[in-house]
């Protein structure tokens, strides 16, 4: 009977946190098969043959680093990358369809693997301040404290926040 009163009050925010877990887990997998894909391949020509498809400078020092780390690519260093963008976007997936779906551990999964990256997000933030970088930390941020806000106030709803016996009710 719970479950029923849970689905009927389903927001449209868990809804927007699910798609965005899904959008990103299936940008990682894409990410995965095109790491996977470059092995075997020199990965230098073929940043330096998109810069000169896309007539960018590649005088400009933010291209110029870009094709020096191209360069540094290895096969070895393809695979991991690959293999670890699948792990991520296996576990952003499993977050995505759980929230779709309206289960109670993929709200817990989301609570704990947000919440887990946002010391390394603020780390990250605090050695390379920029736009993308806060912006993220801030849309994380949200997430974990609207899904901690949503799975209290469903529990107090369902009668699941109270302990049973003389101790009284839990807060």
């Amino acid at each position: 009977m719970p479950t029923k009163h849970r689905d009927a009050r389903h927001p449209l925010a868990l809804r927007f946190i699910a798609g965005f877990k899904l959008f990103k887990g299936i940008l990682l997998f894409v990410v995965g098969i095109g790491a996977l894909r470059l092995v075997h391949k020199d990965v230098a020509a073929i940043v330096g043959h998109w810069v000169s498809e896309l007539r960018m400078d590649p005088q400009n020092r933010f291209i110029h680093a870009l094709l020096l780390r191209a360069g540094a690519v290895d096969d070895h260093m393809l695979r991991e990358i690959g293999v670890g963008t699948f792990f991520y976007a296996a576990l952003l997936l499993t977050e995505g369809v759980g929230l779709w779906l309206e289960k109670r551990w993929a709200e817990y999964l989301t609570v704990i693997l947000t919440g887990s990256f946002l010391p390394l997000e603020v780390y990250e933030l605090t050695h390379r301040l920029n736009v993308t970088r806060a912006a993220i930390l801030v849309i994380n941020v949200l997430i974990v404290v609207y899904l901690i806000r949503f799975m209290r106030s469903s529990r107090d709803e369902m009668g699941e926040g109270r302990l049973s016996g003389p101790v009284g009710a839990r807060g």
